[in-house]
């Protein structure tokens, strides 16, 4: 059977089942051929949509790859987004017959990252190790671990009405874990619903981490406040690797990241965003 691409969400979700009962997601990557980037982000963009609508945080993983392929072009995107799926949902990941090109990549994968790969010939045996592994749903009601207080958040944001930018300085700020974007993102989404209007979004990425266990939930979080109270966002002076991640979740969901190299360049787009955005209102 030749490998299919088929992306839209009825195909993907026939890929995806949940099994309550022993906590497992199970994913059937079989025939299935990741070709470019694009196709990468709407597999994991519909994965997590699907994890989200189960309103359980944990599960573990269980994958198929019988005749999958994954081609060089993607394999750096298919790894960034797979770690910050399981950093953010998996209690463990167990594989199912790895076609050979792409068992070798896993286990590459495994030696450098240190993970266990986990790789099983048999559904039967997949099981019989998710068994073995530990729930970690027992643990639902431990919260994270703050880092941040309110006072640490207030001096990172600003409005300037006259211009109608609203200024976020993620300057040599590191995002742990979900908890931490959750305090921020509230910090923010309430001081906007003070002003009740949208807003310019101007964000200073300067130094600062999205680790891998924040990243889904970033990028949920980022998106829910883009769509609510955003007239246009600009980014500046992101490092390499907030960027790749950045540009990762745009190309999949359809939007500009608008990106640039300093705050003036960002300020000059929005300048032009405002321009636009008077002009279809005349």
């Amino acid at each position: 059977m030749a490998p299919m691409t088929t992306t839209n969400d009825f195909a993907l979700d026939e890929r995806v089942k949940f099994h309550e009962d022993i906590q497992v997601m199970e994913v059937d990557f079989s025939d299935f051929h990741f070709d470019d980037t694009d196709t990468v982000n709407r597999v994991y963009d519909r994965i997590e949509a699907r994890i989200a609508k189960t309103g359980e945080d944990k599960w573990f993983f269980l994958i198929t790859y019988s005749g999958c392929r994954i081609d060089p072009a993607c394999w750096l995107a298919y790894s960034r987004r797979g770690k910050a799926l399981n950093m953010a949902h998996s209690q463990g990941s167990v594989r199912i017959d790895a076609s050979e090109e792409t068992r070798r990549q896993i286990e590459r994968s495994a030696n450098t990252e240190a993970f266990d790969a986990n790789l099983f010939t048999s559904r039967v045996d997949a099981l019989v190790r998710i068994a073995e592994l530990p729930s970690q749903r027992t643990k639902r009601a431990v919260k994270h671990d703050p880092n941040y207080a309110e006072a640490d958040f207030v001096r990172r944001l600003s409005f300037d009405e006259p211009s109608v930018i609203m200024s976020v300085d993620f300057s040599h700020f590191t995002f742990h874990h979900a908890g931490d974007v959750d305090a921020f993102y509230d910090f923010i989404e309430d001081r906007i619903k003070e002003t009740d209007r949208r807003w310019f979004f101007l964000i200073d990425y300067n130094g600062c981490q999205i680790l891998p266990a924040a990243w889904v939930r970033y990028a949920h979080r980022g998106k829910r406040l883009n769509k609510a109270a955003s007239l246009g966002s600009v980014r500046f002076a992101t490092g390499s690797e907030t960027a790749a991640d950045i540009h990762l979740r745009a190309e999949s969901q359809g939007f500009d990241p608008n990106m640039r190299n300093t705050r003036q360049e960002a300020l000059t787009r929005i300048k032009e965003m405002r321009a636009e955005l008077e002009k279809t209102l005349n």
